[in-house]
């Protein structure tokens, strides 16, 4: 694996803390050359002092050409780190709405739009996509996370079918609870259905880490997410009345 990333220029957004930073380290840890990128600048560059990086704060839709220039003008690997928690029902703003669905899928569009020609021009790159078991299932209490990590996967997956022909590895990481300050900020639905089977961040870059070694799309760092996944998928109502069962568990403790 050390091979597969050493020296190569690698970009990870939201890497201020929690998964990003983990990712961070992992990569320079691994021989790679590191952007550390997050919208607190001071966190960004904390990470990047730590693991020998290179700081570029700012909006994860708007820095393509800056961690470009950061790298010489070639990035290998992104990963589309940068997410929004955000929770409420289908009465949440609009406003709400729109901030998951720009920085849950569309900054992973934007970034994908940039990159690509240059990936495909050389016939190899690789796009990790941060996603969330809520991806794959879904999270109570958090509408508009829910649907935009769904959203984060399927783009994840239609770029790995549409390109990997063509040289381009894509992994989505879709972990249940990980203690991060976003676990913290759901509250009693993050203390309820996440925070019994919490992870370490490090434990979500081992398992990338391992997935990429085994050249895998999907990167499970709760394996048991994959036997609720295929509930889900082969017996949808009775997943769903498992799922309301939660549910109705949240707001009685609500």
């Amino acid at each position: 694996m050390v091979d597969t990333v050493r020296g190569k220029g690698v970009v990870v957004t939201g890497a201020g803390g929690g998964i990003g930073a983990a990712l961070a380290r992992r990569f320079a840890a691994e021989g790679a050359r590191v952007v550390v990128n997050d919208l607190d600048a001071a966190k960004a560059r904390a990470v990047a002092d730590e693991c020998g990086g290179t700081a570029v704060p700012g909006d994860a839709s708007e820095i393509i050409d800056q961690v470009s220039e950061a790298l010489g003008g070639t990035v290998d690997v992104y990963c589309a780190n940068a997410g929004l928690a955000s929770g409420g029902t289908e009465d949440a703003d609009e406003q709400i709405w729109a901030a998951a669905w720009d920085v849950n899928v569309m900054a992973h569009v934007r970034a994908a739009r940039a990159l690509l020609p240059g990936w495909l021009e050389r016939g190899e790159g690789r796009f990790v996509s941060t996603v969330s078991a809520a991806g794959l299932l879904t999270m109570v209490g958090a509408a508009p996370y829910s649907v935009s990590k769904h959203g984060a996967y399927a783009f994840a997956e239609w770029l790995s079918l549409t390109y990997r022909h063509r040289g381009l590895k894509v992994h989505a990481i879709c972990p249940q609870g990980v203690r991060t300050d976003m676990l913290t900020a759901a509250g009693t639905a993050g203390e309820l259905v996440l925070a019994p089977t919490a992870i370490e961040p490090e434990d979500v870059a081992d398992a990338l880490f391992t997935g990429m070694a085994d050249d895998r799309f999907l990167i499970l760092p709760h394996p048991e997410v994959a036997e609720y996944y295929q509930a889900r998928a082969s017996e949808p109502d009775r997943w769903l009345g498992s799922m309301n069962q939660i549910q109705q568990k949240w707001e009685a403790v609500g």
